[in-house]
């Protein structure tokens, strides 16, 4: 089951992505503070920032977070699926599959694009996302962080 975050859920969440974060799936460790306006931006609006919980047999088994952007490249809305988080009993079940499915029906009639980044270590993640026809950009990209 896949289902958005509402305010009741919002301490799971963080416990969630602080686990995510503590994963090898990520570059580096992020402040709690960071994950905790996240979850706020998410509950106040979904104009930026979407975050579903994903279940297993009534068992709280991850989230996937997504947020929104305008591309003139892509010729209108990306979607970007920021994260995605299977707690180790729960992969190799479908949940990845289910959440990539329910994204793209929600989203087929506004966004011309899905976009996302995988960790080049990664190579289970990889592997679901090229499956389900997800294909490499050779952009380098850059950031500069503005939040402390």
């Amino acid at each position: 089951m896949i289902r958005k975050l509402t305010e009741n859920h919002r301490d799971l969440y963080i416990r969630m992505a602080e686990e995510f974060y503590s994963s090898d799936a990520v570059l580096h460790p992020i402040p709690r503070a960071y994950i905790e306006r996240t979850a706020d931006e998410a509950l106040q609006s979904d104009a930026y920032a979407e975050i579903y919980l994903l279940e297993c047999e009534g068992e709280p088994a991850g989230y996937g977070l997504t947020a929104r952007t305008f591309s003139q490249e892509a010729g209108g809305s990306v979607l970007w699926i920021e994260e995605l988080y299977i707690r180790e009993q729960f992969r190799s079940r479908g949940l990845g599959r289910e959440f990539f499915s329910y994204i793209e029906e929600k989203n087929k009639d506004r966004t011309a694009r899905i976009r996302l980044e995988v960790e080049e270590e990664n190579t289970r993640a990889a592997s679901l996302y090229e499956r389900l026809g997800y294909e490499k950009l050779d952009y380098k990209q850059m950031i500069k962080d503005l939040v402390d």
